[in-house]
């Protein structure tokens, strides 16, 4: 097992961080274990992503589909104060 040892802490860190080990009835050290365990678990790109959380609640109700308006010619800019 290797040591790991965290500097510079800040200190509202660490007092949410002995609430949270508290709540799990863990030692702050385990709760910083798990954490971590968490952390490099991951697999990329398992998060829906922001866009997909927001759409999901309305999934149910059906899409909408909105009818592109038609491209015009860029406008030339006004002149301004002569």
């Amino acid at each position: 097992m290797a040591i790991l040892t965290v500097r510079n802490v800040d200190e509202t860190v660490k007092a949410r961080l002995r609430i949270r080990a508290a709540q799990h009835g863990r030692s702050m050290e385990d709760e910083v274990r798990q954490i971590l365990r968490a952390a490099v678990e991951e697999k990329p790109g398992g998060s829906p992503g922001f866009v997909a959380s927001i759409r999901k609640p309305f999934a149910a109700l059906g899409g909408v589909d909105l009818e592109t308006p038609p491209r015009e010619p860029v406008r030339q800019p006004p002149v301004l104060g002569d």
